[in-house]
């Protein structure tokens, strides 16, 4: 959704709704020129009521907790964004999209996000410039991750996975598969303590962080099998 003035974008919020039981609130930006004079409330509002009937989530900035407060929203954990540098290492041995079956990934990534999300996945797993690793035990799945090329660097999200040897092993493929050197970041909740110990191993630190909140019944989600949220802006 944008805010328009004259002709000129002043604002802009995203209001996603997987299924219509969850929804998610996203790129809440407002121009600096314009902060402070109600226009970010209108769309906040407009928002709002589009997502009316479903538990909401966000991840905000620290600052903007407050706002989000009197919204409504309630704290439910920091998140962290860490920043890394890649490297290369040996074959993994895991499977590509194209060595599964789409209905077993989407239900795997369901128990994790919490929400069906068929169609967002459709398209997030097939980008352009995007990679996708999958660790199997059999048949069944054990985890998964994907790699996106973004404007400055390389972002990891999802990474889901049942332990932290099924993480390791993931997020090695995934960043041996882009230049040696090259940034990447990995953005996981806090209260995953096992992925927050695997990011120092390789060396990462800390660069941005955010407040995942709810309004309405939060979902019961398996923190400790996250160790990449699939975006700030997209749940």
């Amino acid at each position: 959704m944008g805010g328009w003035l004259e002709g000129r974008i002043i604002a802009t919020i995203s209001a996603v709704s997987y299924g219509g039981r969850f929804g998610f609130i996203g790129f809440y930006i407002v121009d600096p020129e314009f902060r402070g004079q109600g226009y970010g409330r209108k769309i906040w509002d407009a928002a709002m009521e589009r997502q009316r009937g479903q538990c909401l989530g966000l991840d905000g900035v620290v600052a903007q907790q407050d706002f989000y407060r009197r919204s409504g929203f309630e704290l439910a954990h920091r998140n962290i964004r860490m920043q890394g540098s890649a490297n290369s290492f040996p074959e993994s041995g895991l499977a590509g999209l194209n060595e599964i079956s789409a209905t077993a990934l989407y239900e795997y990534d369901r128990r994790q996000f919490g929400f069906e999300r068929p169609q967002f996945l459709k398209a997030w797993l097939n980008q352009d410039h995007g990679l996708v690793r999958i660790s199997l035990h059999g048949d069944a799945i054990q985890g998964y991750g994907v790699i996106r090329k973004c404007h400055t660097g390389y972002k990891i999200g999802p990474l889901f996975a049942n332990d932290r040897s099924i993480a390791e092993d993931i997020l090695q493929a995934l960043i041996s598969a882009i230049p040696a050197g090259e940034t990447f970041y990995l953005d996981i909740p806090e209260p995953n303590l096992h992925a927050l110990r695997l990011c120092e191993t390789y060396g990462m630190s800390p660069v941005f962080e955010t407040a995942r909140m709810y309004k309405g019944p939060a979902p019961r989600l398996p923190l400790d099998n996250i160790f990449g949220i699939t975006s700030f802006e997209l749940g």
